[in-house]
C-alpha cells in the first residue's frame, strides 16, 4: 500500500531491527524536521532556564519520533515508541521543580505505558504466528495470532493517540511548556499514534473487525472529543481536546483504508496545531494568561500573531481552500463509501469543529475590555520578534497544504499511498456547512440567545460539567489507578504476612548467631596474622621510602642547583668577559689537540 521502502541498513545485531523509507515515512520525516526547526526556534525567545537541557531533550524526542516513523520491524519501532515515551515525561515535567508539573508528566506516562503493553502482545502474536517481526509480514500471520497482533497495535496506537478510551492523559500533558505542547501535540508523539494506524492499514483490514473498530474509535473521539473542546475555558485544554478530535480523523482514515487522506491530515493538522500551541505560547507570555475569558481581544493587542493564529483557526474549522478542510474530507469520503454511520458521525464531528473554533476565533478578536491579565504568570507585555517569525512561517502551509489532497500531488500521493478522492460535491458541502456553523456561533454571540429556563439550568449544567470534565476520564483514570495500587498494597501486607510467618517457623535467628560467632573467632584469628604482618611491611616501605628515594632525589636535586650556580657565574652581561672566556675556551681545546695528536 505504501509502496516498497528504501532499507537504511540499520541492523541492531541482537534483533532483526531495520529503518527504510518510503512515500508515507518521507511526508512524516519531513513535517518533523520543519516543525521541530520552528519550536526550537521558538523556544530560544519563549524558554529562559535550562536551554541546554531542553535543546537536548527535544532532539531527542525528535530522534525517537524519527525512528518510530521509519521503523521496519517491531523491536525497531519499540526502540523509537519506548525512547518516545520517556522523553515526553521528561519534557512535560520539564520545570521539575513544580510538583504538578512532574505528576503531570507521571499521568501522561503511565497511561500510554499502560496502552504501550499491546505493542509486545503484537510482537509475541506475530511470533507466535510465524510472520516473524517485520512489521511487513504481520498481516500474513496466521489468523488467530493476527488478530491478537492488530488488537496489541489498535491498543498502543489509541493510547499513543489520545483517542478514547485513553484521551484524558492529553489533559494532563498540557501543564508543559507551550513548545512541548507544540511539538507533542503536532508531528512527535501523538501524531504517532495514527501514524502507526496508517501504517499498518493492510493489517487492519485483514482482520476486518480492526478496521472497523478503528473507523468508530476515530469517529467518536472526533465527535465526543470536539464537543469537551467546545465548553473548554482555557485555551491550550481546548487546543488539547482538538488534538484528540483531529486524529479521530486520521485513525478513521486508517479504518477504511483512505491512507493518502489521512497522512495528509496528519500532516495538515501538524502544521495547524504547532502555529496554535505556539501563538497561545506567546500570548501566555506576554499577557500572563491562557484563559479564554482574559484572551479577549488578544488577536488586537499582537497583530501579527492573531492573523497567523486566524489561519489555524479558520483552518481548523475546515473553512475552504485552507489545509484541514480538504484532508478531512478526504477520510470522509472514503468512510461515506463504506461506512456511511461512521460517516455521518464524522461529518457531525466537523460541525462542532467549526463551532470550537468560532469560539476561539471570537473571542481573540473581540474589541479588548478590562481583562485580568497576569492571572498564571507575569506578562511581558511583548512578543519575541523570533516568535512572530516562527507563527508567520507555520501560517503559509496552514493555509496551503490542500494541496496534498487536491490537484496533481494530491492524485500523486494517493497513487503511492491509496485511497479515494474527495468529490467536488462533498468538498462544497462541508465547506458551507462550516461556514454556516460560524455565522451562527457569531449571530448567537452578537444576539447573546440562551435557551430559556430550566432546561438550560440542568441539562446545559450536568451536560456542560460532564464535557468539561473531559467526559469524567481523567476521574475514572484516577480511580483505577488507585484501585490497582490498592490491590497492590493488600498483596504486599498478604506477602508480608505470609513471608514472616514461613520465616517465623525456620530458626534463622539461631543459625545467624551461631555463624556471627564462628565468623568472630575462627575468620578473625585468620585474619590476624596475615593483617599485622602486612602492618609491619607498610611500616618498612615507608622507612625505606622516606630514606633512600626521597634521599636520592635530593641529592641529585642539590646537585642540579650546584651545576646550574656554577653555570651563572660567568654570565656577568660584559661582552669583553665573554670573549676572553672564549678565548680561554679555544685555547684549552688547541692545547688538548696538540696533545693527542703530536706524537
Amino acid at each position: 500500500m505504501t509502496g516498497a521502502p528504501s532499507d537504511l541498513g540499520l541492523d541492531l545485531g541482537l534483533v532483526p531491527s531495520s529503518l527504510g523509507l518510503d512515500a508515507l515515512s518521507w511526508l512524516l520525516l519531513g513535517t518533523l524536521g520543519v516543525v521541530t526547526a520552528l519550536v526550537l526556534v521558538f523556544a530560544s525567545a519563549d524558554v529562559r532556564a535550562s536551554r541546554g537541557r531542553f535543546t537536548g531533550l527535544v532532539l531527542l524526542f525528535a530522534a525517537a519520533a524519527a525512528v518510530t516513523a521509519t521503523a521496519r520491524t517491531l523491536p525497531a519501532l519499540l526502540l523509537g515508541w519506548e525512547v518516545m515515551g520517556a522523553a515526553s515525561y521528561a519534557l512535560v515535567g520539564f520545570r521539575w521543580r513544580e510538583e504538578h508539573r512532574v505528576s503531570a508528566g507521571l499521568v501522561a506516562f503511565c497511561t500510554t505505558r499502560a496502552a504501550d503493553l499491546g505493542l509486545y502482545l503484537a510482537a509475541a502474536a506475530a511470533l507466535a504466528g510465524g510472520a516473524g517481526l517485520s512489521l511487513a509480514a504481520l498481516p500474513a500471520a496466521s489468523p488467530g495470532w493476527r488478530d491478537v497482533a492488530a488488537a496489541g497495535v489498535l491498543a498502543a496506537a489509541l493510547g499513543k493517540s489520545a483517542q478514547l478510551p485513553f484521551s484524558a492523559w492529553l489533559s494532563s500533558a498540557m501543564r508543559g511548556p507551550s513548545a512541548v505542547s507544540a511539538l507533542l501535540h503536532s508531528a512527535t508523539m501523538v501524531a504517532m499514534g495514527g501514524y502507526l494506524l496508517l501504517r499498518l492499514e493492510p493489517l487492519l483490514a485483514a482482520t476486518g473487525w480492526a478496521a472497523s473498530a478503528a473507523a468508530w474509535a476515530g469517529a467518536l473521539t472526533a465527535l465526543l472529543l470536539g464537543l469537551v473542546a467546545l465548553v473548554q475555558r482555557d485555551l491550550k485544554q481546548l487546543l488539547a481536546a482538538s488534538t484528540a478530535a483531529q486524529l479521530g480523523f486520521v485513525v478513521l482514515a486508517a479504518g477504511v483504508g483512505a491512507v493518502a487522506g489521512g497522512a495528509a491530515h496528519l500532516v495538515a493538522h501538524a502544521v495547524v496545531k504547532a502555529l496554535l500551541f505556539l501563538a497561545a505560547g506567546a500570548w501566555l507570555t506576554s499577557l500572563g494568561t491562557k484563559r479564554l475569558a482574559d484572551l479577549r481581544g488578544a488577536g488586537r493587542r499582537h497583530p501579527l500573531v492573531g492573523a497567523a493564529a486566524a489561519v489555524g483557526v479558520l483552518a481548523l474549522a475546515g473553512v475552504p481552500p485552507l489545509s484541514l478542510w480538504a484532508s478531512k474530507d478526504a477520510a470522509l469520503a472514503a468512510a461515506l463509501e463504506q461506512r456511511p454511520a461512521v460517516a455521518a458521525v464524522g461529518l457531525a464531528a466537523s460541525l462542532a469543529a467549526a463551532a470550537y473554533a468560532a469560539r476561539v476565533l471570537l473571542v481573540l478578536h473581540r474589541p479588548t475590555g478590562r481583562e485580568a491579565l497576569d492571572t498564571e504568570e507575569r506578562g511581558t507585555r511583548r512578543v519575541p520578534r523570533r516568535a512572530v517569525a516562527v507563527l508567520a512561517v507555520l501560517a503559509v502551509p496552514a493555509a496551503g497544504l490542500a494541496v496534498l489532497v487536491l490537484g496533481p500531488w494530491g492524485a500523486h500521493l494517493r497513487a503511492r499511498l491509496g485511497g479515494p478522492a474527495p468529490g467536488a460535491v462533498e468538498l462544497a458541502a462541508t465547506g458551507v456547512a462550516s461556514l454556516v456553523v460560524l455565522g451562527l456561533v457569531a449571530a448567537r454571540d452578537r444576539t447573546g440567545a440562551r435557551p430559556a429556563g430550566a432546561v438550560r439550568d440542568r441539562l446545559g449544567g450536568w451536560l456542560g460539567g460532564w464535557l468539561g470534565g473531559w467526559l469524567g476520564l481523567p476521574a475514572a483514570t484516577g480511580a483505577l489507578a488507585r484501585g490497582a495500587l490498592r490491590c497492590a498494597d493488600a498483596l504486599a501486607r498478604r506477602d508480608d504476612r505470609v513471608l514472616a510467618r514461613a520465616v517465623d517457623g525456620v530458626p534463622v535467628a539461631r543459625l545467624a548467631g551461631a555463624l556471627a560467632r564462628l565468623d568472630d573467632s575462627a575468620a578473625a584469628r585468620s585474619l590476624d596474622g596475615p593483617a599485622t604482618g602486612a602492618d609491619r611491611l607498610a611500616v618498612l616501605a615507608a622507612r625505606a621510602d622516606d630514606g633512600v628515594v626521597d634521599g636520592a632525589v635530593r641529592s641529585v636535586a642539590a646537585g642540579a642547583r650546584r651545576a646550574a650556580r656554577l653555570a651563572l657565574r660567568p654570565q656577568g652581561g660584559l661582552v669583553h668577559r665573554y670573549y676572553a672566556q672564549a678565548v680561554a675556551v679555544l685555547a684549552a681545546l688547541a692545547l688538548l689537540l696538540v696533545l693527542l695528536v703530536v706524537p
